[in-house]
């Protein structure tokens, strides 16, 4: 099985995901990939994707091997590529910018490709957060997720798993930012102030250059007096284009729930594999 985007998901099949977690993050000692190799793509710029997932298979007792995203760039074609990996690999971790590289490469491929992030999106770590808002959120699906920012794979990753799950989704940002969807939890709106007012957990990224501006930021920038508008409770996540009040105030919880990218990339690598653990 691959994991490619969030949507080819079923709700069944999140879940899953999240109990594997679970299990995982509490039997540690688990070496259930051993004898296990994965070839990872990765660039320089990576950290957190790339360490959790280096990490987590060596924890489970596998092996990496690592090659800059770039390798997949040359003249060969994709079925070739697999074929030969398939002799070495028992499994592709990527990120690469371009999401049809993955797709070609998956069509091909009779072992598990995992997308790590492309510029279309980011299954992975969306799966995570959700993962971690759920551990700390009995009824983290009858929350309201808004999303500050403009049309990425973040805010796309979002909307994908709101749809298998039946989340409540807002996206808020400038006139022209909408998503191309087909999902009717799916909100957009450009009223900041309006949209956090009944939201939970507010959801931000990183901003293309032109979005940085004085403009932009008296609009949308989270501050502390904004989250205050939001539900009693409510969490965020990210750190871009937000006040440092923000940051340092107990609305933040980015930090301590990365902890768990980690065991939800290590049970998205035993799921992808149908291991039984």
């Amino acid at each position: 099985m691959h994991l490619l985007e969030l949507s080819t998901l079923s709700e069944k099949q999140v879940l899953e995901i999240f109990e594997l977690a679970k299990y995982l993050k509490e039997n540690q000692n688990k070496k259930i990939l051993s004898e296990k190799t994965f070839i990872l793509f990765f660039p320089e710029t990576s950290i957190r994707t790339r360490i959790t997932f280096e990490k987590g298979i060596k924890d489970l007792g596998g092996e990496c091997i690592l090659f800059p995203p770039e390798t997949l760039d040359k003249r060969e074609e994709p079925k070739d590529v697999m074929n030969y990996l398939y002799n070495w690999a028992d499994g592709l971790i990527i990120r690469h910018s371009d999401y049809s590289k993955l797709l070609d490469l998956s069509l091909h491929s009779s072992i598990p490709i995992v997308n790590a992030m492309t510029t279309h999106n980011h299954p992975c770590e969306i799966l995570s957060d959700l993962y971690s808002i759920a551990e700390n959120r009995e009824n983290y699906r009858d929350l309201v997720y808004t999303f500050v920012g403009t049309a990425n794979n973040i805010s796309r990753s979002w909307m994908e798993i709101a749809k298998v799950m039946n989340l409540t989704y807002n996206h808020v940002c400038t006139s022209g930012n909408e998503l191309t969807y087909n999902n009717s939890n799916y909100k957009f709106s450009t009223s900041l102030e309006a949209t956090l007012s009944g939201s939970d957990v507010v959801l931000t990224d990183s901003l293309p250059s032109q979005f940085i501006n004085k403009e932009y930021t008296d609009k949308y920038q989270i501050t502390l007096e904004r989250m205050k508008i939001a539900n009693k409770g409510a969490i965020f996540f990210r750190n871009e284009e937000v006040s440092d009040e923000v940051m340092s105030s107990k609305y933040f919880v980015g930090y301590p729930f990365k902890k768990n990218l980690i065991y939800v990339q290590q049970a998205i690598l035993a799921y992808c594999l149908e291991m039984k653990v």
